[in-house]
């Protein structure tokens, strides 16, 4: 199924899993959220020497001020100090594996899998608060060194901060939509839906089972967290209010989903308007927020990225600064404020 507009059809027979092009599509084409569990390549290399000086941050501020407005592309680093783990160490090795789009569209096992999992990772990421980074972010967007925030992150955080022109390239968890009618609601209203069919369930939150066993306190950055086989089996499944069907999805796009086209061509033109690009606490190991990176840097404008150890698009950044993200962040929002 081509997800590349936002007509929603049923699950059955979706796969949702697209091969990732050898090379950069123009710019109206579909980006795919593809993973990979292996080590690649790009992950053992180190970021150059000078990433790590003590005047990494003073150039990078030195070419901020020069191209004011600056594109900001922000990934999983930035929510980490928020309680939000990323995807990946720092030497490219995933820590979780994430639910596929095919496999949640696969069948109603995998979906009350995903729903019951999310039930209680949704009771933590919900609380899960803006860090100094974000605010940091919006800071330098309201002294001008900053413009447009392209998120790959699902959490809002950059808009709980305060950021203004906040793009999420792969959608929300704070919304939900039927795949069979199209229909949109409310996740908080959807938590409560699943709260009064599955009594009891919540135990789960605080880590008790009714075994006694404990279930994992760790979220994932999907939102969700890993639970006994034992209690997604019994979970009820959240129907949809308007046609019944059991295709409620976050309005988010998983691992082998495609990011719909109208965002896409958005994207592209932020890029395309942008004096430079910053990127924030990604490792780019995904191609749909790599593509904005080679995209600018066939532009010609500065591109730069402040995260710890390498990252997939090393080789076309015009600056490097492996450093810790919220402080380096607040470094440069009160040089602006001085």
């Amino acid at each position: 199924m081509d997800e590349t507009d936002r007509t929603p059809r049923p699950c059955s027979g979706d796969t949702g899993a697209m091969p990732e092009p050898a090379s950069t599509p123009p710019a109206g084409a579909p980006l795919t959220r593809t993973d990979d569990a292996a080590v690649p390549a790009w992950a053992t290399s180190q970021p150059p020497p000078e990433a790590r000086s003590p005047e990494a941050v003073d150039r990078l501020a030195a070419v901020l001020r020069a191209h004011p407005g600056a594109l900001v592309l922000t990934g999983a680093g930035m929510s980490t100090d928020s309680g939000i783990p990323d995807y990946r160490g720092r030497d490219g090795t995933r820590r979780v594996m994430p639910m596929q789009h095919g496999e949640f569209c696969a069948s109603t096992e995998n979906r009350r899998r995903y729903w019951a999992r999310s039930f209680v990772g949704w009771q933590r990421f919900s609380r899960a608060a803006p860090n100094a980074g974000h605010r940091a972010v919006a800071a330098l967007q309201r002294t001008g060194v900053l413009g447009p925030v392209l998120t790959q992150n699902v959490d809002g955080l950059h808009q709980a901060a305060g950021s203004p022109d906040v793009t999420e390239l792969h959608g929300s968890l704070a919304d939900v939509v039927c795949l069979t009618c199209g229909d949109r609601s409310d996740r908080e209203q959807l938590q409560a839906r699943m709260v009064v069919a599955n009594p009891g369930f919540e135990t789960l939150v605080r880590g008790e089972a009714a075994d006694g066993s404990r279930v994992s306190s760790q979220i994932r950055p999907d939102g969700d967290v890993v639970l006994p086989d034992a209690a997604v089996t019994g979970f009820r499944l959240p129907l949809c209010l308007v046609c019944g069907a059991d295709t409620l999805k976050p309005d988010v796009v998983f691992f082998g989903g495609s990011v719909p086209r109208e965002r896409v061509d958005a994207c592209y033109a932020l890029t395309d308007a942008a004096p430079a690009l910053l990127v924030l606490g990604s490792s780019l190991a995904v191609m749909s927020g790599l593509r904005f990176v080679r995209h600018a840097a066939r532009r010609g404008i500065p591109v730069m990225a402040v995260t710890r150890g390498p990252t997939r698009g090393d080789g076309h950044m015009t600056l490097r600064v492996d450093a810790a993200l919220a402080p380096t962040l607040e470094r440069l929002a009160r040089a602006e404020a001085a």
